[in-house]
Protein backbone atom coordinates (compact mmCIF):
# COMPACT_ATOMS: atom_id res chain seq x y z
CA UNK A 1 0.00 0.00 0.00
CA UNK A 2 2.69 2.47 1.02
CA UNK A 3 6.18 2.24 -0.42
CA UNK A 4 8.66 0.87 2.06
CA UNK A 5 11.33 3.51 2.57
CA UNK A 6 13.92 3.20 5.30
CA UNK A 7 14.24 6.29 7.43
CA UNK A 8 16.81 6.88 10.08
CA UNK A 9 15.24 7.76 13.39
CA UNK A 10 17.22 10.18 15.47
CA UNK A 11 16.36 11.03 19.03
CA UNK A 12 17.67 13.31 21.65
CA UNK A 13 19.58 11.48 24.30
CA UNK A 14 19.01 12.51 27.91
CA UNK A 15 22.55 13.92 28.10
CA UNK A 16 21.86 16.54 25.40
CA UNK A 17 20.24 19.77 26.56
CA UNK A 18 16.84 20.26 24.91
CA UNK A 19 16.41 24.00 25.40
CA UNK A 20 12.66 23.62 25.97
CA UNK A 21 10.51 21.40 28.17
CA UNK A 22 8.91 18.14 26.86
CA UNK A 23 5.52 18.35 25.11
CA UNK A 24 2.41 17.69 27.12
CA UNK A 25 0.08 14.92 25.84
CA UNK A 26 -2.62 17.35 24.67
CA UNK A 27 -0.02 19.28 22.63
CA UNK A 28 0.90 16.28 20.46
CA UNK A 29 -0.49 16.86 16.94
CA UNK A 30 -2.77 14.27 15.33
CA UNK A 31 -0.98 11.44 13.57
CA UNK A 32 1.97 11.62 16.03
CA UNK A 33 2.39 9.18 18.91
CA UNK A 34 4.83 8.63 21.74
CA UNK A 35 6.74 5.42 20.91
CA UNK A 36 9.38 3.41 22.76
CA UNK A 37 12.32 2.34 20.63
CA UNK A 38 14.11 -1.02 21.10
CA UNK A 39 16.89 0.74 23.06
CA UNK A 40 14.30 1.93 25.64
CA UNK A 41 14.27 5.54 24.50
CA UNK A 42 10.86 7.17 24.21
CA UNK A 43 10.25 9.59 21.34
CA UNK A 44 7.54 11.06 19.14
CA UNK A 45 6.97 9.43 15.79
CA UNK A 46 4.52 9.66 12.92
CA UNK A 47 2.32 6.62 12.70
CA UNK A 48 0.89 5.24 9.49
CA UNK A 49 -2.79 6.05 9.28
CA UNK A 50 -5.03 3.37 7.95
CA UNK A 51 -6.97 4.36 4.89
CA UNK A 52 -10.70 4.54 5.50
CA UNK A 53 -12.49 1.49 4.18
CA UNK A 54 -13.84 1.91 0.69
CA UNK A 55 -17.62 2.29 0.51
CA UNK A 56 -19.36 -0.88 -0.59
CA UNK A 57 -20.06 -1.08 -4.28
CA UNK A 58 -23.82 -1.04 -4.91
CA UNK A 59 -25.07 -4.26 -6.41
CA UNK A 60 -27.70 -4.02 -9.13
CA UNK A 61 -31.03 -5.29 -7.84
CA UNK A 62 -33.28 -7.28 -10.18
CA UNK A 63 -36.54 -5.59 -11.21
CA UNK A 64 -39.54 -7.22 -9.49
CA UNK A 65 -42.04 -9.05 -11.68
CA UNK A 66 -44.97 -6.86 -10.57
CA UNK A 67 -43.07 -3.75 -11.71
CA UNK A 68 -42.45 -5.28 -15.13
CA UNK A 69 -46.10 -6.28 -15.44
CA UNK A 70 -47.30 -2.83 -14.42
CA UNK A 71 -44.90 -1.16 -16.82
CA UNK A 72 -46.16 -3.35 -19.66
CA UNK A 73 -49.84 -2.84 -18.82
CA UNK A 74 -49.70 0.94 -18.40
CA UNK A 75 -49.46 1.81 -22.11
CA UNK A 76 -52.07 -0.83 -22.95
CA UNK A 77 -54.59 0.55 -20.47
CA UNK A 78 -53.81 4.11 -21.50
CA UNK A 79 -54.27 3.22 -25.16
CA UNK A 80 -57.56 1.51 -24.40
CA UNK A 81 -58.86 4.54 -22.53
CA UNK A 82 -57.78 6.81 -25.39
CA UNK A 83 -59.49 4.57 -27.97
CA UNK A 84 -62.68 4.51 -25.88
CA UNK A 85 -62.65 8.30 -25.64
CA UNK A 86 -62.20 8.68 -29.39
CA UNK A 87 -64.97 6.14 -30.03
CA UNK A 88 -67.36 7.96 -27.70
CA UNK A 89 -66.58 11.30 -29.33
CA UNK A 90 -67.52 9.83 -32.73
CA UNK A 91 -70.59 8.08 -31.32
CA UNK A 92 -71.88 11.03 -29.25
CA UNK A 93 -74.39 12.34 -31.84
CA UNK A 94 -75.79 8.85 -32.37
CA UNK A 95 -75.96 8.22 -28.60
CA UNK A 96 -77.87 11.47 -28.10
CA UNK A 97 -80.35 10.53 -30.83
CA UNK A 98 -80.76 7.03 -29.38
CA UNK A 99 -81.40 8.37 -25.88
CA UNK A 100 -84.07 10.75 -27.24
CA UNK A 101 -85.68 7.87 -29.13
CA UNK A 102 -85.60 5.78 -25.95
CA UNK A 103 -87.36 8.52 -23.98
CA UNK A 104 -89.95 8.84 -26.74
CA UNK A 105 -90.54 5.07 -26.58
CA UNK A 106 -90.94 5.21 -22.78
CA UNK A 107 -93.45 8.06 -23.14
CA UNK A 108 -95.40 6.09 -25.78
CA UNK A 109 -95.55 3.00 -23.55
CA UNK A 110 -96.71 5.09 -20.57
CA UNK A 111 -99.39 6.79 -22.66
CA UNK A 112 -100.50 3.43 -24.04
CA UNK A 113 -100.78 1.94 -20.55
CA UNK A 114 -103.20 4.72 -19.63
CA UNK A 115 -105.06 5.18 -22.93
CA UNK A 116 -105.80 1.53 -23.86
CA UNK A 117 -107.93 0.72 -20.77
CA UNK A 118 -109.84 3.97 -21.20
CA UNK A 119 -110.55 3.20 -24.87
CA UNK A 120 -111.65 -0.36 -24.05
CA UNK A 121 -114.02 0.85 -21.33
CA UNK A 122 -115.64 3.41 -23.61
CA UNK A 123 -115.95 0.82 -26.39
CA UNK A 124 -117.78 -1.60 -24.09
CA UNK A 125 -120.19 1.04 -22.85
CA UNK A 126 -120.99 2.24 -26.38
CA UNK A 127 -121.90 -1.30 -27.46
CA UNK A 128 -125.37 -0.79 -25.89
CA UNK A 129 -125.07 -3.22 -23.07
CA UNK A 130 -126.23 -2.23 -19.65
CA UNK A 131 -123.93 -2.73 -16.78
CA UNK A 132 -124.77 -5.26 -14.10
CA UNK A 133 -124.12 -4.41 -10.48
CA UNK A 134 -123.61 -7.27 -8.09
CA UNK A 135 -123.77 -6.55 -4.37
CA UNK A 136 -123.18 -8.89 -1.47
CA UNK A 137 -124.43 -8.52 2.06
CA UNK A 138 -122.74 -10.84 4.54
CA UNK A 139 -123.43 -10.91 8.27
CA UNK A 140 -122.28 -13.11 11.14
CA UNK A 141 -123.12 -13.20 14.81
CA UNK A 142 -120.40 -13.61 17.39
CA UNK A 143 -116.72 -14.28 16.95
CA UNK A 144 -117.10 -17.82 15.63
CA UNK A 145 -120.72 -17.57 14.43
CA UNK A 146 -121.95 -18.84 11.10
CA UNK A 147 -122.00 -16.29 8.29
CA UNK A 148 -125.14 -15.68 6.18
CA UNK A 149 -125.15 -13.65 2.98
CA UNK A 150 -127.25 -12.53 0.04
CA UNK A 151 -126.24 -11.71 -3.54
CA UNK A 152 -128.26 -9.16 -5.53
CA UNK A 153 -128.04 -8.81 -9.34
CA UNK A 154 -129.33 -5.46 -10.65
Amino acid sequence: MYPETAYEITTLTPQQPTGHPAMLPHEIPPGVQMVTLPGGVRTLAYTAQQAPPAPPVPVAQPIPAWAKTTALLAPTVGGGVAAAGIGLSYAAPGLIAMSQALWATVALIAAGAIAIPVLLRTARNSAGRSTTHITQNISATGMFGRANGTINHR
